[in-house]
C-alpha cells in the first residue's frame, strides 16, 4: 500500500507558476513509477507527466517546455513545477503511484489548480 498527500496547489494569475509536492508512505518509493494527472470539470482524467526512479521523464505534449516533474527518493517525494500557466491548466491535479512489478495504482486525494485572471 501507498499513501499519496498532495500539496500546493491554488489560484495563480496566467502566466505564473506553482510548484506541487506528493509526499508518499508506505511502501519503497524506488518501486514505483511516480506521475501528476489532472482532471478539469467535464473532462478525462488525463496523464501530465511521469518519472521513472531512474529520472526517467514523460510529458503531455500540452506541457512540454513549461511543466517539469522531479523526485526526491531519499525523502519520498515527487514534484511538479509549474512554470507559464495558462486557463486551460485549471484542474484537480492528482498525484499516482504505479508498481513497476505489480503494476498496481494508487492516488492521491488531488488539489486544485485555477490559473486565472
Amino acid at each position: 500500500q501507498v499513501q499519496l498527500v498532495e500539496s500546493g496547489g491554488g489560484l495563480v494569475q496566467p502566466g505564473g507558476s506553482l510548484r506541487l509536492s506528493c509526499a508518499a508512505s508506505g511502501s519503497i518509493f524506488s518501486a514505483y513509477v511516480m506521475g501528476w494527472y489532472r482532471q478539469a470539470p467535464g473532462k478525462e482524467r488525463e496523464l501530465v507527466a511521469s518519472i521513472t526512479s531512474q529520472t526517467n521523464t514523460n510529458y503531455a505534449d500540452s506541457v512540454k517546455g513549461r511543466f517539469t516533474i522531479s523526485r526526491d527518493n531519499t525523502k519520498n517525494t515527487v514534484f511538479l513545477q509549474m512554470n507559464s500557466l495558462k486557463p486551460e491548466d485549471t484542474a484537480v491535479y492528482y498525484c499516482n503511484a504505479r508498481g513497476v512489478y505489480t503494476g498496481r495504482n494508487f492516488w492521491g486525494q488531488g488539489t486544485q489548480v485555477t490559473v486565472s485572471s
